[in-house]
């Protein structure tokens, strides 16, 4: 699968302007071709106002995890305060912008022996379900879908399925021509 169709499949409810950020993982089975549709899409990207960074690199296994997220509403996001004190509270220090935010996120990933649950919070995830998730250690829910819903399922269940069927148009756009550059939202 072509990093574009990646991104589509992945990352539409975040070119569409649905949602703040998507992540995924990628395993490239040409590692220069990889590299070359990367910066490809990046500079795409940069000219509507979203970011596509790496996140995290395995050596062992050559897979990454691709973050795809909109510079405008991912700096609101973690610049409200509720955001900003339960990433302090989970031993984030302060941050000038959302780069250095990501750079601890990154190293967190890198360097943490369990998975940094926080990153919900980073994906625009309700801050009540991130905090539900950790709290239940992933049980007890109230819905899942693309994420474990610990509030109000019918709310979840609306917005999971704004997801899949934007997922659906852009897979079907994309599959008759339309490019990532037509696809994205400008931020």
């Amino acid at each position: 699968m072509s990093l574009q169709a990646a991104l589509i499949e992945h990352g539409s409810p975040t070119l569409a302007g649905l949602k703040p950020a998507s992540l995924f993982r990628v395993q490239p089975e040409d590692e220069a071709d990889f590299v070359a549709q990367f910066l490809s899409c990046r500079r795409e990207l940069e000219g509507r106002g979203l970011v596509l960074t790496l996140l995290k690199g395995c050596r062992k296994t050559g897979a990454y995890l691709v973050y795809l997220y909109r510079k405008a509403e991912l700096e609101a996001l973690l610049g409200r305060g509720e955001h900003a004190d339960f990433l302090r509270e989970m031993g984030y220090a302060p941050w000038k912008d959302s780069r250095g935010c990501l750079r601890q996120l990154a190293a967190r990933l890198c360097l943490e022996g369990e998975f940094p649950h926080e990153i919900g919070v980073f994906l625009g995830y309700p801050l009540a379900d991130v905090k539900g998730f950790i709290r239940h250690k992933g049980k007890n829910f109230t819905l899942c879908g693309c994420w474990k819903c610990y509030g109000d399922p019918k709310e979840a269940a609306r917005q999971f399925r704004r997801f899949k069927d934007c997922t659906s148009d852009y897979r079907r756009r994309f599959a008759g021509g339309a490019t990532l550059k037509q696809l994205t939202v400008a931020a």
